[in-house]
């Protein structure tokens, strides 16, 4: 989806939308509206999942023709929000978007907040001359914008390039590229272009079509984090909530697949999926050629076995893997350090010659205390501040070439949430980012703090509770699920993500902690509820993660990535120091891990070639 407010220098017309066609090669549209002397273009590419028919076109209006909408995603409880509305409403088809359309104008924008889905939307309201831009609870939809309040020009998209299209190269945001390479992403609202922005998760803009010049209006529609609640029942009720999730998360009119890995987190949302899909359930996975830890095949394969699950597979090879990074930044259009981005090309490219839709169990780490430094979060809460004090110069001594270990160090002593959580974050410390580029980062820890305070993470009693909100938030949305939603989309599939069901999350952060995670491990109401659906060993599978066996790949081909980096008279050796990045790269060749850091360097390297 694409729209502009104002006029542009370059006409828009259907190569501009076609720059997003992969988005939705099954329909399109474009229309333009006259409101408050403000001439308003709307246009969507469709991906058709939900009513095949002509009645699902968009841009939608409602037939008295007051309200407009586009949209890109699913809601998955529009059958409840379609029961809510007036009996007199006569529905041309049955479509979620009909269904939000006509909810938006009979509860207006607040009416957002009751969407259980994944979605970016644009809301054209002429009644009262005001467009909304909107993003999901959790930001599984990007939303992108470029606004200039002097001329009221507005244009937006679910993807960066229609706007690039039509406004030029944007100019590098030197003070966003200092936080990316301290978070390894970029979180909303900032990207790498001083000119374009992206909305929040659970956020809305508001422009008045009358203001002059035009304001853009920040609103939040966040629920703050829940009281914990002692429920008697919790394993069960939290496989009622999660079955509910996956049930719903299967709603579809073309086939559903699911990408599963060797885990416990893809296992049990493929097996409450096979228990209420209708067909046998395609199942898809990704391998590496050569003797990798990384590779969760004959894992994957024991699972589908298992659940009768029709199963399919690819090994792939490093050849030509450089060309594959510069190829997953085009797409996802912001660099990021999460290797994981290439498996998941791969698998998207498989699964998508079978299936339009697939779940993942993606998401299930951050609510339930999935992660290794959860536990390092949950340990400090329990050592005096003093002692950490004390420590952390004998630890710092300890010389430990474990990333993680790292990361808890820098962490010692820190009382401040936001500090210590950032401290836990940051990929490059502050002083790197200074000798790279002569920058220094301002606004990580604002990102962070938005969050903390809107969700009035106080609330929780331990700070790893409140680490866990931040992620879900926070990380996922701009890194995890920006990269999984535009290469899945790159191949005309929508991707769903059934552990961020807005109801199961609710329930999720409603628990007390130790239903969560403990100093052995996390998901553990997870892990009980898994008993009831998957033998155990699938559940007690030491964790891999979907990973890419890059740590061995970049220590082997240091000289490769050498000429790439260093390369005199890129883009990129203008903006970083060349004696900084080559000491990094050393780094990690005498065994230091550094291979996040090398593979955000390659990512923001070919982002400047493909301006």
């Amino acid at each position: 989806m694409c729209g502009i407010l104002g006029s542009v220098n370059t006409p828009f017309d259907n190569d501009i939308l076609d720059t997003i066609k992969h988005r939705g090669p099954d329909d399109f549209g474009i229309e333009t509206f006259d409101v408050a002397s403000n001439m308003v273009t709307l246009s969507q590419r469709r991906l058709s999942i939900i009513d095949l028919s002509p009645a699902g076109h968009q841009p939608m209006n409602t037939l008295c023709g007051n309200y407009s909408i586009i949209f890109n995603g699913e809601i998955y409880n529009y059958q409840d929000l379609k029961d809510r509305l007036p009996k007199d409403i006569v529905f041309r088809g049955h479509s979620d978007t009909e269904t939000i359309l006509y909810y938006l104008k009979e509860f207006g924008i607040k009416g957002i907040s009751d969407f259980n889905g994944i979605f970016s939307i644009a809301f054209l309201d002429k009644l009262n001359n005001k467009l909304f831009l909107v993003r999901d609870h959790f930001g599984v939809k990007p939303m992108y914008y470029y606004h200039r309040a002097e001329t009221g020009q507005l244009i937006f998209s679910s993807e960066i390039r229609p706007i690039k299209a039509l406004i030029g190269r944007g100019d590098l945001d030197n003070d966003a590229l200092a936080t990316l390479l301290r978070l390894r992403f970029n979180p909303a609202p900032d990207t790498l272009y001083k000119q374009i922005k992206k909305v929040r998760p659970a956020h809305y803009l508001e422009l008045d079509l009358n203001d002059r010049p035009s304001q853009v209006k920040h609103h939040s529609y966040a629920e703050q984090l829940p009281v914990t609640v002692n429920y008697p029942d919790v394993v069960n009720l939290y496989g009622q909530n999660l079955e509910q999730a996956v049930k719903r998360q299967l709603l579809s009119d073309v086939e559903v697949g699911i990408l599963l890995s060797g885990g416990i987190d893809s296992a049990v949302v493929a097996a409450l999926a096979h228990k209420h899909y209708p067909n046998r359930l395609k199942a898809f996975t990704i391998g590496f050629e050569g003797d990798y830890q990384e590779d969760e095949i004959a894992d994957a394969a024991e699972t589908a076995e298992i659940l009768g699950l029709e199963h399919y597979y690819r090994k792939i090879s490093f050849t030509g893997f450089l060309s594959l990074i510069k190829e997953c930044t085009r797409i996802v259009e912001e660099p990021l350090a999460t290797t994981s981005m290439i498996p998941m090309y791969y698998l998207s490219e498989l699964a998508s010659e079978k299936v339009k839709v697939v779940l993942t169990g993606q998401g299930a780490d951050e609510p339930l205390g999935g992660y290794t430094k959860y536990k390092s979060e949950l340990l400090l809460n329990q050592i005096p501040r003093f002692i950490q004090t004390m420590a952390r110069p004998f630890a710092r001594m300890m010389n430990s070439r474990d990333e993680k270990i790292i990361r808890g160090i820098k962490t010692l002593g820190i009382k401040d949430d936001v500090t210590r959580f950032l401290a836990n974050y940051e990929l490059f410390t502050e002083a790197e980012i200074s000798g790279l580029i002569s920058t220094t980062d301002a606004s990580s820890r604002q990102s962070i703090n938005h969050f903390y305070e809107l969700l009035n993470c106080k609330v929780k009693e331990y700070p790893v509770e409140r680490m866990m909100a931040l992620d879900t938030r926070l990380n996922l949305a701009d890194d995890l699920l920006n990269y999984t939603d535009k290469i899945t989309m790159n191949f005309s599939m929508e991707c769903r993500v059934p552990m961020l069901d807005t109801e199961l999350v609710k329930f999720i952060e409603s628990l007390p902690a130790a239903e969560k995670l403990n100093f052995k491990g996390g998901k553990l109401v997870h892990k009980k509820f898994a008993e009831q659906l998957l033998p155990a060993k699938i559940i007690n599978r030491p964790k891999k993660g979907f990973l890419s066996p890059t740590n061995s790949w970049f220590r082997n081909e240091a000289g490769a990535i050498k000429e790439i980096l260093l390369s005199g008279g890129s883009n990129f050796s203008k903006v970083f120091d060349q004696k900084y990045v080559a000491e990094i790269i050393d780094q990690h060749k005498s065994g230091l891990n550094r291979e996040k850091q090398i593979f955000l360097l390659l990512s923001i390297y070919f982002w400047f070639e493909l301006q």
